[in-house]
């Protein structure tokens, strides 16, 4: 069985329609939310393709007397790093006209990361795993 990993907020129908068709879904979690597996542990076998809104691989930024410091110093590419090493697809979701500012927030993971829209995320997604 092929298995999707999912973070916190992915579409509970979209993730009903991966398991009616044969898929498996596990929660993936980034580092600072624990909502299941952390993406920056994943190894191979755990998961054929990662799934999540653009949201859930940024992490909060705040600034404080003119220092940024970002949450556990995580970026995109930091979490989702092992998903290139590894080959393990991973897509993001963001809208349309909003995927320009989430290729630029992504920095060096929008390399290898897919961007789709939350309408065309089941298609590709199934695409991905057929």
């Amino acid at each position: 069985m092929k298995i999707v990993g999912y973070f916190d907020g992915t579409d509970s129908i979209l993730l009903t329609n991966l398991v009616a068709k044969g898929y498996g879904t596990i929660p993936i979690a980034n580092d600072w939310d624990g909502a299941g597996k952390l993406a920056s542990l994943i190894e191979p076998g755990d998961v054929d393709l990662l799934v999540g809104y653009l949201h859930k691989v940024i992490a909060p930024e705040r600034e404080s007397g003119g220092d940024t410091t970002m949450h556990r110093g995580l970026t995109p590419y930091d979490l989702l790093y092992r998903a290139k090493a590894f080959d393990i697809p991973a897509l993001i979701i963001a809208p349309k006209e909003a995927q320009k500012a989430a290729k630029k927030a992504l920095g060096k993971a929008a390399k290898f990361v897919t961007l789709v829209t939350p309408e065309e995320a089941e298609e590709k997604i199934l695409g991905i795993l057929a």
